[in-house]
C-alpha cells in the first residue's frame, strides 16, 4: 500500500484561508439533452447554461457566490429538514421539505426544448401536509456571472435581457424586483401546487408561448420512463447502472448525438489548486468505452447517434485527430480564463474552452478505430460508409505512432513516448485487421499487421523495466501509470503474462491509497502542473475489470461495491475522490466515471473480464481472431 501522493504545502495553506464551499456531492443534475443545471441540496440552482451545455452560464454561483447568479427555492425556516430523490427511471428531481408546520415537495426538471428553440427550467412547489412558508430568489447574471441584465415586468412575467440572451420567468406568485434580484415569500398548503417556469430564448425574437408546467412534467416523466424501459441490463447492479445510463443520456446533446464529459467547468481536482478544466465538450478517448456501455445495455440507437457524431467530427481531417471536439464537432475550443470569478473553494483560474484540444494524443486513434469496430460487431447499419475514413486514419497513424505525445491524461509538460499511447496505436491496427478479416473489408492488411507487430515489439523492449518486472509510464521512466491496466483488457498481452502481473502488482503498490487508484504520481512533475489531485475513479473501475479478468471475482466485487459507496445520495459521481477528506473532486457528474461503472457492472455479471469485449453482450458469440495468439508470441 502506497503513501498518499504529496500535495503542495502552499496550496494547503491557501486552502485553509479560502471561504467554505458546498461539497460537490451535494449537487444534483437535471437536464434536457441540450443543456443541464446543477441543483444544490438546499434548493439553489447554482449552475445553468442555456441553450447548450457549452453556452455561457446565467447562474454561476457554483464558481463564485450569489452575486454571480442563482435561483433559490427553499423553506423560510432554518430548521427545515430536506431529503431528495429522482423520480424512478427519470432525471426529474424531487426535493421534500419538512418543517414543524407541514411538508412540501419541490420538483425540478428541464423538459425537452420546444420547436423553435425555447428552453425551460421548471420548478413546481406542491403542498403535501399542513402549510410551508417558502422563499424564492432569482439573480440572473449572464456571461458566467458578469452581466447584470435589463429587467422589466411585462405581460405578467419578469423579463431579463442582456446581449443575445433573453429570459422570461413566469410564476404562480408575484415576484418583487429589488437589489438586482427577483424575490417572493409565499405559503404553500396541502393539495396546492405553485409553478415557476424560466424560459430562455434569443433576445431578438418574440417571447415564446408559455407551456403548462404540469403538462411538461407529465411529458418529461413519461419520456424518461420510456427510455429507461429499453434498458437491457438486468443484473445485480441494475439501480446504479440505470442511474449511470440516465446520466449519460442527460449528458447527450440530442441534436448531434455528442456526449459531453461533464456539464461543468473548473470544479477542481484539488481545492485551491490550478487543475481546473472545462469539460463541456466531447472527448474521443471516451468513444469505444461509451459505445460498449450503450450497446451492452441495449441502447443501440444512442450508440448509433454517437457513432455518427464521431464520424462527422473526425471527417475531413483524419490525418490529425483532435483530443476533443465541440457539440457540433467544432474544432476551435480556445481556452480563456474568467478573472471575475473566484472559483469553487478559491480554486483559480476558472477556465472556459480547453487548450488540450490542440495536443497530440495518440491514444485517440485506438479509441476511434476500436469504437467503429465495436459498432460493426454490434450490427450497426451503414458501417461500410465509415471504412474509408478508418483507412485514412490508419494510413496517417503509420507515421504518427512513432512520435511522442501528451497521453490520455493531457499532460501540459514535455511530450513523451507514453506506453499507453503506443498500446492504443497497437489497438488501432489490431482492430483494423480484425474488421478486414471478419467482415471481408479491403485494405493493406499486411502493412497493418507489420505496424502492429512493430509497435508491440517496441513497447515490450522500451516500455518494460526488467528490474521491477513492470511496464512503465513512458520510455525510460521509473514510474507506473494506471492506464497500463488497459494492457490485458485490450488483448495487448494475456492477463497471466508475468510482465502484466508485475505491472498490476506495482500499480497496487505505488498508485493505490486507501483502496483507490490514482492516475500517476503527480509529484514526479510529468504533467507540468503544481499540486496533487484525488483518486481518479475510472482507474479504480479499470482495476475492477482487471481483477475479473484475473479470476479474482471476490476482490473485484469488493472494490466495485466500495466504489458504489462513493457516489452521492443520488448515485452521481465526479471525476475524482479524495479518500482523506472523503469528498468528491473535479467536474460533476463525470461521464467517464459513470461509463466505468456501467462497464465494470457488465464485466462482473458476465465474468468476461475486460471492458473492451462488452460489445459482445448484444447476444452474439464473440468473434475469435488470431490477435491474442500473435500478441502472446510477440515481445
Amino acid at each position: 500500500m502506497s503513501q498518499q501522493p504529496t500535495t503542495n504545502p502552499q496550496l494547503l495553506a491557501r486552502r485553509r484561508l479560502a471561504r467554505p464551499a458546498r461539497p460537490i456531492a451535494d449537487y444534483a443534475l437535471i437536464g434536457s439533452t441540450h443543456s443541464a443545471a446543477l441543483v444544490h441540496l438546499g434548493g439553489d440552482i447554482e449552475w445553468l447554461c442555456l441553450p447548450r451545455f457549452d453556452s455561457a452560464a446565467m447562474f454561476a454561483s457554483l464558481l463564485g457566490d450569489e452575486r454571480n447568479g442563482h435561483w433559490t427555492m427553499r423553506a423560510r425556516s432554518a430548521k427545515a429538514r430536506v431529503t431528495r430523490r429522482y423520480l424512478p427511471g427519470t432525471m426529474v428531481l424531487e426535493t421534500t421539505i419538512h418543517t414543524a408546520k407541514g411538508t412540501a415537495v419541490v420538483t425540478d426538471f428541464m423538459p425537452r426544448p420546444a420547436i423553435g428553440g425555447t428552453h425551460e427550467v421548471v420548478r413546481i412547489v406542491r403542498g403535501v401536509r399542513g402549510t410551508v412558508n417558502m422563499h424564492t430568489e432569482l439573480r440572473i447574471r449572464f456571461n458566467y456571472g458578469e452581466w447584470c441584465p435589463w429587467v422589466e415586468r411585462r405581460d405578467g412575467a419578469v423579463h431579463a435581457t442582456a446581449g443575445p440572451d433573453a429570459v422570461r420567468i413566469s410564476s404562480g406568485v408575484p415576484l418583487t424586483n429589488e437589489d438586482f434580484a427577483s424575490r417572493a415569500d409565499f405559503t404553500v398548503s396541502a393539495g396546492e401546487a405553485i409553478s415557476f417556469v424560466l424560459d430562455w430564448f434569443p433576445s431578438h425574437e418574440k417571447p415564446p408561448v408559455t407551456r403548462d408546467a404540469n403538462a411538461l412534467l407529465a411529458q418529461a416523466s413519461a419520456e424518461w420512463c420510456a427510455w429507461t424501459d429499453r434498458c437491457g441490463y438486468h443484473g445485480e447492479f441494475r439501480e446504479p447502472v440505470m442511474r449511470s445510463l440516465l446520466t449519460l443520456k442527460a449528458l447527450t446533446y440530442q441534436p448531434t448525438g455528442g456526449i459531453v464529459a461533464a456539464p461543468s467547468t473548473s470544479l477542481p481536482e484539488l481545492p485551491g489548486g490550478e487543475r481546473n478544466w472545462d469539460y463541456r465538450f466531447c472527448w474521443l478517448r471516451d468513444a469505444a468505452l461509451t459505445l460498449y456501455a450503450l450497446i451492452g445495455s441495449g441502447y443501440v440507437e444512442e450508440a448509433s447517434a454517437w457513432r455518427w457524431w464521431l464520424m462527422r467530427a473526425v471527417g475531413g481531417s483524419p490525418e490529425e485527430l483532435q483530443v476533443m471536439y465541440g457539440l457540433h464537432g467544432e474544432r476551435s475550443l480556445t481556452e480563456l480564463e474568467l478573472g471575475w470569478l473566484p472559483g469553487y473553494d478559491d480554486s483559480r483560474p476558472v477556465r472556459i474552452g480547453n487548450g488540450a484540444h490542440g495536443q497530440r494524443q495518440l491514444d485517440v486513434y485506438g479509441s476511434v478505430i476500436a469504437a467503429f469496430h465495436a459498432a460493426r460487431k454490434a450490427g450497426l447499419t451503414d458501417m461500410d460508409k465509415v471504412w474509408p475514413l478508418e483507412r485514412a486514419i490508419a494510413k496517417q497513424l503509420m507515421v504518427l505512432w512513432k512520435q511522442p505525445d501528451c497521453s490520455l491524461w493531457e499532460v501540459r509538460g514535455e511530450a513523451r513516448h507514453f506506453v499507453h499511447s503506443k498500446m492504443m496505436c497497437w489497438l488501432a491496427f489490431d482492430r483494423m485487421i480484425a474488421s478486414a478479416e471478419d467482415f471481408g473489408l479491403e485494405g493493406p492488411v499486411d502493412r497493418w499487421r507489420a505496424a502492429r507487430d512493430e509497435i508491440h515489439a517496441e513497447v515490450c523492449a522500451r516500455g518494460y523495466d526488467a528490474a521491477s518486472n513492470s511496464f512503465v509510464q513512458y520510455y525510460g521512466a521509473d514510474t507506473v501509470d494506471a492506464a497500463l491496466l488497459w494492457m490485458p483488457l485490450i488483448g495487448f498481452l494475456p492477463i497471466n503474462d508475468p510482465r502484466v502481473l508485475g505491472t498490476i502488482a506495482r500499480i497496487e503498490k505505488e498508485l493505490i491509497f486507501n483502496g483507490l487508484v490514482y492516475r500517476y504520481r503527480t509529484e514526479k512533475g510529468v504533467d507540468g502542473l503544481e499540486g496533487g489531485e484525488g483518486a481518479f475513479l475510472a482507474c479504480s473501475f479499470w482495476l475492477t475489470n482487471v481483477y475479473v479478468a484475473m479470476g479474482k471475482l471476490r476482490k473485484a466485487r469488493a472494490l466495485f461495491k466500495r466504489l458504489l459507496a462513493l457516489g452521492n445520495d443520488l448515485g452521481l459521481f465526479a471525476e475524482e475522490y479524495d479518500p482523506v477528506g472523503q469528498r468528491q473532486l473535479g467536474n460533476f457528474p463525470q461521464a467517464f466515471s459513470h461509463i466505468g461503472l456501467i462497464n465494470s457492472a457488465h464485466a462482473l455479471v458476465s465474468a468476461a473480464g475486460g471492458v473492451w469485449e462488452l460489445a459482445d453482450l448484444d447476444g452474439k458469440a464473440p468473434l475469435k481472431r488470431r490477435r491474442s495468439r500473435s500478441a502472446s508470441r510477440a515481445g
